[in-house]
């Protein structure tokens, strides 16, 4: 069903970027049991397949239905363009638990005999504890299911937002949303979400403007529909997920020895996680100098990013650049 963001004067203005740990998590979460999500992630799915066996998610993914509402405190859009993970834990374990009562009644109305099952009805009892159960159950999957790759997928989230933010620079919200997904459609200042999950509705953004996050794992879909108090937030598939859990073998390495040179491909590949010149420099026993220069012409072939971190400089693989290492 479609829903229509209606845009005024100042919401075009306050239309900004953030990536979420927590969003991610969920998403991650929620993977799991859509089979339609799978394709992009097999490597992934086999190498938590272990981790799984220790983790109970079915209070979750009580809370995941495949058409209807999820809780919109389980991941409240973002503040800031980019919360560690523990500091949006802190956020969603302060819910309040009116808020957290309100929002739950209404997810577990989707599934059918939710409400009234003992589980159902324990979180509607003491919404307060519900919600630190669900905070544990998060981190648990976050320290199982997200954080061990968290530097890859916070690298192509960002590669994401670097290459929209261009696009919005260059041609407006018009040109930012033609390109996000068919899903999107942008007229005469309305956005329309044509696969959103919620009943068809319009709303007025009210001079809040829109939130917009990339996600790794949302693919196929496109989600949005969150209530007020919430930010209204649009997340989206990021750019480049295709070659994501790609992962070099001995003939894709021989042949990136060939394409760039010794160096220039070993740094390339070792940079599983961000890393400064310096750093990079101590790894491969090379000069600084000399890496600069190799990581400058990595960078302008947008096979890396760049990003200031207090007094450093930190370099990581771009979307192409994940692809590239991993034979894609």
């Amino acid at each position: 069903m479609p829903l229509h963001m209606q845009f005024g004067a100042d919401d075009l203005l306050r239309c900004r970027f953030a990536i979420s740990p927590l969003c991610q998590t969920h998403e991650a979460v929620r993977t799991l049991r859509r089979t339609e999500r799978h394709g992009y992630h097999l490597p992934w799915l086999r190498r938590v397949r272990e981790a799984l066996a220790g983790l109970d998610l079915s209070e979750l993914w009580l809370l995941m239905p495949v058409r209807g509402y999820t809780p919109d405190f389980l991941g409240p859009p973002p503040e800031v363009p980019y919360a560690p993970f523990e500091d949006e834990l802190a956020r969603m374990r302060a819910t309040d638990p009116a808020v957290a009562r309100r929002e739950l009644a209404l997810s577990l109305e989707c599934t059918p005999g939710a409400a009234g099952s003992a589980r159902g009805r324990a979180m509607l009892d003491d919404p307060a504890r519900a919600v630190q159960r669900l905070a544990d159950v998060t981190e648990a999957a976050w320290r199982a299911l997200v954080e061990p790759d968290w530097p890859r997928l916070r690298a192509l989230l960002e590669a994401d937002i670097a290459y929209r933010s261009r696009q919005l620079a260059e041609g407006g919200l018009e040109r930012l949303f033609a390109d996000l997904r068919p899903a999107l459609r942008w007229t005469d200042g309305t956005l329309t979400i044509r696969n959103s999950v919620v009943p068809a509705q319009t709303q007025d953004l009210d001079g809040r403007g829109v939130l917009l996050m990339p996600s790794v794992f949302v693919w196929p879909d496109v989600i949005s529909g969150f209530a007020p108090p919430w930010q209204p937030t649009v997340i989206y598939p990021a750019r480049g997920v295709g070659g994501l859990w790609r992962e070099p073998d001995a003939v894709t390495a021989d042949a990136l020895v060939r394409l760039l040179g010794v160096s220039r491909a070993a740094i390339l590949s070792g940079l599983e996680e961000p890393a400064s010149t310096t750093a990079l420099a101590a790894r491969h026993r090379l000069a600084p100098s000399s890496v600069s220069a190799h990581l400058a012409v990595l960078r302008g072939a947008g096979l890396l990013s760049s990003r200031r971190q207090g007094h450093q400089v930190l370099y990581e693989r771009t979307p192409l650049g994940m692809a590239l290492v991993g034979g894609g």
